[in-house]
């Protein structure tokens, strides 16, 4: 598989991607989103308006930094079940940090008592209120347990 899609930095064609615009999520409810990941994680809400496919949805977006957003929708009446890990699916999102921010964010955790699992002492793997999967890593961008992922 190496040999076949991995090339060296100096063989590898540049991205045609300027980032990631946003990642749009489904929420249950607002309120106990915008509370998660505005004053849990620390991102705060950049926009709120009416989900243009859905009358009485709403779609938010967070500033989770570098440009990046983190979106979701609600969608009243419709009844999308649990969290679920399924193909196509998202596995986890992983959202770089500051080492201090890490530790505030390691500590409201605690503060709430909410679960989660440290991993090679720069990760937290936790679920925010919906059961989706976040990592907060606090290594830089492009490194990920000492190895670069550039």
């Amino acid at each position: 598989m190496r040999a076949e899609f991995l090339f060296s930095r100096e063989n590898r064609p540049p991205s045609t991607g300027r980032g990631i615009h946003h990642c749009a999520l489904i929420c249950a409810d607002v309120r106990t989103t915008v509370d998660w990941y505005q004053n849990l994680a620390g991102f705060p809400v950049t926009v709120l308006f009416e989900n243009r496919d859905l009358a009485g949805s709403t779609h938010f977006f967070f500033d989770v930094g570098a440009g990046n957003h983190l979106a979701f929708f609600d969608l009243p009446g419709v009844d999308p079940g649990p969290y679920q890990e399924v193909l196509g699916g998202l596995h986890h999102l992983c959202i770089s940090v500051s080492e201090q921010h890490w530790h505030q964010i390691k500590n409201r955790l605690d503060e709430r008592g909410a679960d989660y699992m440290l991993e090679s002492g720069t990760s937290i793997y936790t679920s925010d209120p919906d059961g989706t999967r976040i990592e907060f890593i606090h290594d830089p961008l492009g490194r990920m347990y000492g190895h670069d992922t550039m």
